[in-house]
């Protein structure tokens, strides 16, 4: 059976709806999705809206460690802004469409920067625990796309260009604020997988071979589609730990909490760009 795109579009429209009944005549400007052990990023919005995901009609509920399902509205650096704490991913079960439904809802929003975060497994030999990546690019290798199926053309155009779907624009910002804050920033590409299992060493070997720096299980859908929508992206990627095979004999198994804990103790750092970084986008405007 062909996936009815209408009935999709009215779904998102009665989140939307859901969502403007309790945030008023409040308009965000930036959103801001926050990944893996980084949802404490979000104590510093000030004058906080919560929303509870799982009470936004149609919203899928996040079952992945680390991700709590709220929308947080309210100012950040002087900006108005929406927080996303807890996305849904692949592995969870849910279809593509589930995926990225939030990101429809918040482009509907009238958002005009996605900037969403997420934690990584290194590739690049350079990178250690805890490091920021700035993702320059990325290779879709979930088996899937999220714009599969008909074209919905209140949404997007059949066929979207990916060219500049990270903003370098947004990339060139967050360097020169990285350098001013003495927060080193390294740049790189972001490989998906679908999940849930860790890659093997030989899937490494590959994404390596293919340009990689780091890999993880998120994000690609959600880029896609909010390109797509004309939002301008970027995503930084703390990385939890070295990806498989390649962190020697103390890193025999990947485990989510040592993931967790990497991006937790980044979070004070992805807090200072995000910040700093919602202060330009508002002096700018």
């Amino acid at each position: 059976m062909i996936f009815d795109e209408r009935i999709y579009y009215e779904d998102a429209t009665e989140a939307l709806q859901y969502i403007q009944s309790i945030i008023g005549h409040f308009k965000p400007k930036t959103a801001i999705v926050l990944g893996t052990g980084l949802g404490s990023v979000a104590n510093d919005v000030q004058d906080p809206i919560v929303i509870e995901t799982k009470n936004i009609p149609h919203w899928p509920h996040s079952t992945a460690p680390g991700h709590a399902g709220q929308l947080v509205f309210g100012g950040l650096g002087g900006r108005a802004v929406l927080v996303l704490k807890g996305r849904v991913h692949y592995y969870e079960g849910y279809t593509m469409k589930d995926v990225i439904f939030p990101t429809r809802v918040i482009g509907m929003l009238g958002v005009s920067q996605y900037i969403a975060t997420n934690a990584s497994g290194g590739i690049d030999d350079s990178l250690k625990p805890g490091d920021l990546v700035l993702i320059k690019d990325h290779i879709n290798f979930m088996g899937n796309n999220p714009l599969r199926g008909p074209a919905e053309p209140q949404w997007n155009a059949r066929f979207p260009d990916m060219t500049r779907a990270y903003s370098p624009r947004l990339i060139s910002i967050f360097e020169k604020l990285g350098s001013r804050l003495e927060i080193p920033l390294k740049k790189g590409v972001y490989i998906a997988f679908s999940g849930p299992s860790y890659e093997t060493p030989a899937e490494i070997v590959m994404a390596r071979m293919m340009g990689a720096s780091v890999v993880g299980m998120s994000t690609v859908p959600e880029i896609i589609t909010a390109n797509a929508m004309g939002l301008e992206n970027a995503v930084i990627s703390c990385v939890g730990n070295p990806a498989a095979g390649l962190g020697g004999l103390e890193h025999e198994t990947l485990t989510e909490e040592e993931v967790i804990a990497a991006s937790e103790s980044a979070s004070g750092r992805v807090a200072s760009l995000l910040s700093a970084m919602m202060k330009y986008l508002q002096e700018e405007a």
